[in-house]
């Protein structure tokens, strides 16, 4: 275990945390962060993500990535994206993960930290174009435990491949439990 895994570990057990499970090697997968009801959700995720070896990836606006924190952002896997152009995201996302062997891509669906009748579909449109698998992983406030769930190949048949997640995260809590978004994606009505 590394210094870095260490003092992760450390941080979490002082704040009273545990991580279960260890991410699916190779690190190749768009990673579900759910429920995303709090700002605490970021620095656990990346406490989790350095406790367990797992190098991340995440989308921020591209005004975060603006001064002398873009630096520091883009150190911590963030990535910059231009908000204008939404559809081209999918297809950028794609050629990153057809150049790398070792790439974990987290997208939070619940977008903002408010309640949704629905999830966006970012996670799985990106995985499914990029033909890689989805890990589900979470943060339990109500065990204070975070972890890593399936993994699971979209096929492209939405509603059967969002069984399994929302099966998956039925009994998941966030900080804010009536900030949670129903596990449903707008895609599953058509």
């Amino acid at each position: 275990m590394t210094l870095r895994q260490r003092l992760a570990r450390r941080l979490l057990r002082l704040v009273g945390w545990r991580t279960d499970g260890e991410p699916p090697t190779p690190h190749r997968f768009v990673l579900i962060a759910a429920p995303h009801t709090s700002n605490w959700d970021f620095p656990l995720m990346m406490l989790m993500a350095f406790e367990t070896g797992l190098s991340i990836h995440w989308l921020g606006k591209e005004s975060l990535f603006r001064g002398p924190m873009g630096w520091f952002l883009k150190r911590l896997g963030g990535v910059p994206v231009e908000r204008t152009e939404p559809n081209r995201l999918v297809a950028q996302m794609a050629d990153v993960f057809a150049e790398q062997d070792d790439f974990a891509l987290v997208v939070p669906p619940e977008g903002t930290r408010s309640r949704s009748d629905h999830w966006k579909s970012g996670f799985y449109r990106i995985a499914h174009g990029a033909d890689v698998p989805i890990l589900c992983s979470y943060l339990d406030y109500s065990t204070k435990v975070g972890g890593f769930g399936p993994l699971i190949t979209p096929t492209g048949d939405v509603r059967a491949d969002m069984e399994p997640i929302r099966a998956f995260y039925a009994d998941k809590h966030g900080r804010y439990p009536d900030q949670k978004s129903d596990i449903r994606l707008r895609d599953e009505a058509s």
